[in-house]
């Protein structure tokens, strides 16, 4: 329980203000199609979450403990300064309008999370858990927690979110698994 938990929480906090979230304003804004773009969002997270946590398992089984409970939460630490740094997204990152929403979303998530800060996050959260399982359902639940409001409310409340709040609370969050980790081991 405590995988499914932290994971959620680790990524739907830093996620807020991340490039996949500013690309499901623009997909929302572009298409208007909110069930197909979470749809979207849902498949790209799953398979790239897994792929991910599957990476993370085995990383733990090939380092030896020590080695990983050093450079697992030293990554904890590097995660929560990049979470500071605010994300933008590049004028090649933007969606663009072949396969409909559902395809253009799925497609543009997945690429947009190769070695983001919320895959590490979940390569990291699977070498400390010995739990696939929960991690790629916490870390997908946490990804569709921060996204989904945004595609379902669009631009029209994008400029009230307290982002450099959100970007604090999520370093302030992998600081503690960074600790957390050094104090308590891996798994």
């Amino acid at each position: 329980m405590d995988a499914l938990l932290v994971s959620t929480l680790a990524v739907a906090v830093a996620e807020i203000g991340d490039k996949t979230q500013l690309l499901a304003l623009l997909l929302a804004a572009r298409y208007r199609r909110p069930w197909a773009i979470m749809a979207g969002i849902l498949l790209a997270t799953l398979l790239n979450h897994a792929l991910a946590a599957w990476f993370g398992a085995a990383l733990s089984d090939w380092l030896p403990q020590g080695l990983l409970r050093v450079l697992v939460a030293a990554s904890f630490v590097a995660v929560a300064l990049w979470t500071l740094r605010p994300d933008r997204l590049g004028e090649d990152e933007r969606p663009q309008a072949r396969g409909g929403a559902f395809a253009a979303t799925a497609v543009a998530f997945f690429l947009a999370e190769i070695g983001d800060k919320t895959q590490v996050a979940t390569v990291l959260l699977a070498a400390k858990y010995d739990a696939l399982g929960p991690v790629i359902v916490g870390t997908t639940l946490g990804m569709l927690l921060a996204n989904l409001p945004v595609v379902l409310l669009g631009a029209r409340f994008a400029d009230r979110l307290p982002l450099r709040a959100a970007r604090l609370a999520a370093a302030l969050l992998f600081l503690l698994l960074a600790g957390w980790v050094a104090v308590r081991g891996i798994g």
